[in-house]
């Protein structure tokens, strides 16, 4: 449990029957995977470990524990005794560099690339291509941030199997073919921006060793972004043939602001035209659980094969990821995976961005071009800050607690200073929330030493709740990116209370 949600991913078997209890206070969600194996010999897990069982155990957490994954740990079976493919370039935009070809059967069974900041920031214009076997529609066709689980422009993944590690972006995952493969780096160009030279250096780790093509599939992926309908749900992948569905990277953005409830949205999915699985919520999904809880689904954390790629509740935006190892979703004729988003019947609009990962025996047989606009990290123009999440510090005579609000009490007086973090520089006006009530303090605005409002009085005979107050515009930058609230007690009246900051941006 790191990210509010309990997992176990050790395998228990059983030879006749399973039952699984609760005994607790309360129960909130569940979700148990499990698969029949008729006509197999299985033994009953009962907990006594053999040597063996001993010895991969103490494999699986070295892998697990590794903070700075390598190729090392999967070059065995058909990945054994690989090769290295280096390569440094410099791409220019409306350019594609080949960066590995390879006219033989064999298997790419790691690769690094290493772009140091160049895949950062607000524009994905360089693009993976992967190709086998002179398929007609690529393998791998995604811009290399959200391939490697960038989120909102900055690296946030960092699993055993893909991710980014200082600047390098590094997938692990086996990739075999039965005659060729091809991979490329495409610059897009764009007309309305100045853009760089991109400095790449990349590894290809591959040997020769054939595919078995009645046990192994090829390596496939869907990249999709779409701002999706209200009513439709959001398609990870659909695929006809036979194989495995190993792999989820997921970017949230909501369409408005305000609390995350696109992620309430439960995940479905069809095997072989039957319904074979029901998620209880899209953090459920990525092992997690609790948005907007301290220390639980509230910021980026990356574990062994699965995270969140980030929580901001004033861009409305989060995102996870998701690797099926010994729970790999496996098809003989095809598969439907996807995502709800909102609370019922995909209420809530959405920008989501997705990388399906996948095993099969036939080939994609479309993909999806992205434009410059899908190519661009999406901003909103209004932020909440909510009561929960904010960052504060305290000084004076004050006292704070958060109970449906922020609560500040004082004698006399106190400030308390609150970090608008996240946001995107610009100028904004600025709103809050609070309530009016017969103990209500006057209360007074600054940002740093610029004072943004007058006193203003709390004190009401009845409790009032005044939402969207304006109480003046700020210029906000990395360096003024805080507000002070100044309390001063009024006649025995001695606690504001507010409820959320919100900012609009200003158009220029």
């Amino acid at each position: 449990n790191e990210i509010g949600g309990f997992y176990c991913y050790l395998p228990i078997t059983y030879k006749k029957s399973c039952k699984i209890v609760f005994d607790g206070l309360k129960l909130e969600f569940i979700q148990i995977q499990y698969r029949n194996l008729p006509g197999k010999k299985v033994e009953t897990y009962t907990g006594e470990f053999s040597q063996q069982d001993k010895e991969l155990l103490a494999e699986v957490n070295k892998v697990w524990a590794d903070l700075t994954p390598a190729v090392t740990n999967y070059t065995f079976g058909k990945s054994a005794v690989t090769q290295t493919m280096e390569k440094t370039f410099t791409i220019n935009p409306g350019e594609e560099v080949s960066f590995f070809e390879m006219e033989e059967p064999g298997r790419i069974v790691g690769m690094t690339i290493d772009g140091g900041s160049s895949f950062e920031g607000l524009y994905k214009d360089v693009l993976l291509s992967a190709r086998w076997d002179n398929e007609k529609v690529e393998a791998i066709y995604a811009p290399v941030a959200d391939f490697f689980g960038y989120a909102y422009g900055k690296g946030a993944m960092r699993s055993i199997l893909m991710g980014k590690q200082g600047t390098s972006n590094y997938c692990y995952l086996p990739m075999p073919f039965d005659e060729s493969a091809s991979m490329k780096i495409i610059y897009k160009k764009r007309e309305d921006i100045q853009q760089s030279p991109v400095s790449v250096n990349v590894k290809v780790y591959y040997n020769s060793n054939k595919r078995n093509a009645k046990q192994e599939g090829k390596f496939y992926s869907t990249w999709r972004r779409e701002k999706t309908p209200l009513g439709t749900f959001h398609k990870f992948a659909a695929q006809k043939g036979k194989g495995h569905y190993i792999g989820t990277i997921h970017q949230a953005q909501g369409l408005r602001p305000g609390m995350t409830l696109f992620f309430e949205g439960d995940d479905t999915t069809y095997v072989d035209k039957k319904a074979r699985l029901h998620g209880t919520g899209s953090e459920d999904y990525y092992n997690g659980g609790w948005y907007a809880c301290l220390d639980r689904w509230d910021r980026g954390n990356s574990l062994p094969l699965h995270g969140c790629l980030d929580y901001s509740l004033p861009m409305a935006r989060t995102g996870g990821y998701r690797f099926f190892l010994v729970d790999k979703m496996s098809y003989e004729k095809e598969i439907y995976h996807g995502m709800e988003h909102g609370e019922v019947k995909n209420n809530f609009p959405v920008d989501y961005i997705s990388i399906g990962l996948f095993y099969s025996d036939r080939p994609l047989q479309n993909r999806e071009e992205p434009s410059a606009e899908q190519r661009v990290v999406y901003l909103p123009t209004e932020h909440i800050y909510f009561p929960q999440l904010m960052e504060m510090t305290v000084g004076g005579g004050i006292q704070v607690s958060n109970d449906r609000g922020i609560r500040m009490n004082t004698c006399h007086r106190g400030v308390v200073r609150i970090n608008l973090t996240d946001v995107p520089e610009g100028r904004y006006r600025l709103l809050i929330n609070y309530f009016e009530k017969p103990n209500g303090a006057d209360f007074q605005i600054w940002q740093r030493q610029k004072q943004l409002s007058d006193w203003i009085s709390t004190k009401n005979g009845k409790e009032v709740e005044k939402t969207r107050v304006h109480v003046g515009d700020i210029n906000l930058t990395e360096q003024t990116n805080t507000i002070t609230f100044h309390v001063r007690n009024n006649q025995g009246g001695d606690q504001f209370e507010l409820g959320l900051i919100i900012l609009e941006r200003i158009k220029e």
